[in-house]
C-alpha cells in the first residue's frame, strides 16, 4: 500500500515537469518575446527537435496518465488470480517508466547539445553558430557574448532556457529510474507471492 502510495506520488510530480517543459520550449521559439525569427527560421537548429514540447512534455503526459491510472485502479483484473493481474500491472509499470527513461532521456541529451552548441545569431559575419567551435567553453567567458548581435541577450535567453530543460528532463529521468526500481523490487522481493494467513488450518 505504501509503495503505491508512494509510486502515485511520484507520477504525480511527472505532470508539473512535462507541463514546465513544454512552456519552456515553447519560449525558446521566442527570443526576449520576438517572434520573427521563429517565421524565418533564424533559431538554434536543436530547438525544432521539440523535445521539450513532445517527448519530455506531451509524451511524458500521457506516460504519467496511464501510470496513475494503472495505480489508482485496484480492481483491475487481467487473468483469474489476482496476484496474475498485480504482476501484470507491475510489468506494465516497468515498460511505461522505461519509456518514460527514454523520452526524458532524449530531451536532456538535445537540450544539452543544444546548450554546448550556443545560438544562432547575427554577428559581424552574418548569421553563424558564432560559439559553435569552442565546445561550450563560451558559457564561462561571457565576454564574447557581445559577438551575437541579434537577437538581442540570445545568449543568456538560450542558457537559462536550455540550462532549465536539462535540470527538468533529468529530474524526470530520476522519478523513472525510482519507480522502475520499485517495480523490479515487487517482482523480485516476491511481493505478490501468496500469503498464507496464520489460524487458518
Amino acid at each position: 500500500m505504501g509503495s503505491r502510495k508512494c509510486g502515485g506520488c511520484l507520477s504525480c510530480l511527472l505532470i508539473p515537469l512535462a507541463l514546465w517543459s513544454i512552456i519552456v520550449n515553447i519560449l525558446l521559439y521566442f527570443p526576449n518575446g520576438q517572434t520573427s525569427y521563429a517565421s524565418s527560421h533564424k533559431l538554434t537548429n536543436y530547438v525544432w527537435y521539440f523535445e521539450g514540447i513532445c517527448f519530455s512534455g506531451i509524451m511524458m503526459l500521457i506516460v504519467a496518465t496511464v501510470l496513475l491510472v494503472l495505480e489508482n485502479n485496484n480492481n483491475y483484473k487481467c487473468c483469474q488470480s489476482e496476484n496474475c493481474s498485480k504482476k501484470y500491472v507491475t510489468l506494465l509499470s516497468i515498460i511505461l517508466s522505461s519509456l518514460g527513461i527514454a523520452f526524458s532521456g532524449y530531451c536532456l541529451v538535445i537540450s544539452a547539445l543544444g546548450l554546448i552548441q550556443g545560438p544562432y545569431c547575427r554577428t559581424l559575419d552574418g548569421w553563424e553558430y558564432a560559439f559553435e567551435g569552442t565546445a561550450g567553453r563560451f558559457l564561462t567567458d561571457s565576454s564574447i557574448w557581445i559577438q551575437c548581435l541579434e537577437p538581442a541577450h540570445v545568449v543568456e535567453w538560450n542558457i537559462i532556457l536550455f540550462s532549465i530543460l536539462i535540470t527538468l528532463s533529468g529530474l524526470q529521468v530520476i522519478i523513472c529510474l525510482i519507480r522502475v526500481a520499485m517495480q523490479l523490487s515487487k517482482i523480485l522481493c516476491g511481493s505478490y507471492s501468496v500469503i498464507i494467513q496464520p489460524g487458518i488450518i
